[in-house]
């Protein structure tokens, strides 16, 4: 039995989609712990795609329960749209459930989130505009509505009736919109909610009493560490905590029932939406990785901002998280490339700096010092052992384990399920794979 933690180890989109996919293969629960429609998964089934938004990524094997935490937010239109694909691609949901605790994106949350973020100008933070901060504020001030309110119609339509009034009045008064017809939007919700009537649950009652059976249960973060709105980028962030201490929170669980944390990481670094990027590439380079990384957005398209490793963040990331092992992607875009830099500490004000800064505005000022590392300059997409990688790519990533003082348990090399190198189970097997011990990388 093992309860396994997976975030990101970076700014987002570093493929904790196919990571938690391969991993949930060994899950017997998957549980979603924060975020909402503003993250996406995207998992290789063969020839099959599928981009995920809100589902787990668990969802993929039928034997597999799939748990939407009360740390999410829930958009239900999205929801069922996200439900409908899957069926019509032949995947069951009938192991989907949903907290009756997650609270639930309105119309309102979407209409302020995109004018707000207009209203901000150069100010921007860059959000997707889907109403994610908007409906955490919501449930910050306690005006919030929850899954558990769509199920009681009366009572729904109590809370929706003053909500939306005081909304109106913020739309139509401070942005110039148009007011919502309250009636219209109650009605829309309470055929959303006989929709998702039979996926709801008491979640974390759910996932307790699955750990009290000795279940294998995968917590899956969205978003990245960079992003969390407690210990990311402030205030370049999310709104919610995609740390592995979030997982506890967003679930409903004690942290002493965490058996060990994942992070997720790209062999490079890459950003959506605005704030500071010490190692990014505007330049040729740049255009490369995002090329060969596809490199775009799964909820929006935007292109990602893409830049070298840095093993400043990195390291905040193992000490954030408590990270127990590292899960490497995208290693085969750098298949190209003739020489590699790894930023291994910054220089801000004149100073060697090795932690991140925790000012937005000292961290633009951040310059990053880099070690360069030889390329390989051949395909690696096809190594399935860490034998079959050339010398070249296995220093490199011994050199990231040295840096981040963490094992390397995954590599990754695609986007399919096969293109990958398990160098040891991080769900059952020992904390080993690429070391950093005494001073020395190794291969144990």
């Amino acid at each position: 039995m093992a309860n396994v933690v997976v975030i990101g180890a970076q700014w987002g989109d570093e493929g904790k989609g196919k990571i938690t996919d391969l991993l949930s293969r060994s899950a017997d629960v998957v549980v979603r712990y924060q975020g909402g429609v503003n993250a996406g998964h995207t998992v290789v089934v063969k020839d099959q795609t599928f981009k995920l938004h809100l589902i787990p990524s668990g969802i993929l094997y039928p034997d597999t329960e799939c748990v939407i935490g009360s740390g999410t937010v829930i958009d239900p239109k999205a929801l069922i749209g996200e439900l409908d694909k899957l069926v019509e691609l032949g995947i069951s949901t009938k192991n989907l459930f949903i907290s009756n605790a997650a609270h639930v994106t309105m119309p309102y949350h979407r209409l302020i989130d995109q004018a707000s973020e207009e209203r901000r100008g150069n100010h921007k933070i860059g959000t997707t505009k889907r109403g994610i901060g908007p409906t955490y504020a919501d449930k910050s001030e306690r005006i919030g509505i929850r899954i558990i309110d769509l199920m009681d119609y009366a009572r729904l339509r109590k809370q929706l009736e003053w909500t939306i009034q005081y909304k109106n009045g913020i739309l139509e008064k401070l942005y110039d919109l148009a007011p919502l017809d309250p009636a219209a939007v109650i009605d829309e919700y309470i055929e959303y909610a006989e929709r998702l009537r039979p996926h709801i649950i008491d979640s974390s009652l759910h996932v307790y009493q699955a750990i009290r059976q000795r279940k294998n249960v995968l917590f899956e973060g969205a978003q990245g560490t960079l992003l969390d709105l407690d210990h990311g980028t402030y205030p370049y962030v999310t709104s919610s905590n995609p740390v592995a201490g979030g997982a506890c929170i967003g679930t409903g669980i004690g942290p002493t029932v965490i058996d060990r944390v994942i992070g997720v990481a790209k062999a490079y670094t890459t950003r959506v939406g605005e704030g500071p990027f010490p190692t990014e590439l505007t330049g040729g380079m740049g255009e490369l990785l995002c090329d060969r990384g596809a490199e775009f957005g799964t909820t929006t398209g935007r292109r990602r901002r893409c830049g070298w490793f840095d093993a400043v963040i990195g390291r905040y990331a193992v000490r954030i998280n408590g990270l127990d092992c590292l899960a490497v992607t995208k290693l085969d875009v750098l298949d190209d490339v003739d020489e590699i830099e790894v930023c291994v500490a910054y220089e801000l004000d004149g100073e060697r700096c090795e932690e991140l800064p925790a000012s937005a505005e000292a961290f633009g000022r951040c310059k990053p010092i880099y070690k360069t590392m030889p390329g390989w300059k051949q395909p690696t997409d096809h190594c399935r052992s860490l034998s079959d990688l050339p010398k070249a790519a296995l220093d490199y990533l011994k050199f990231l384990a040295e840096l981040m003082e963490v094992p390397i348990a995954i590599v990754s090399l695609g986007a399919s399920r096969d293109q990958t190198i398990i160098v040891e189970d991080p769900i059952h097997g020992p904390k080993r794979a690429l070391l950093y011990e005494n001073g020395e990388s190794q291969v144990a």
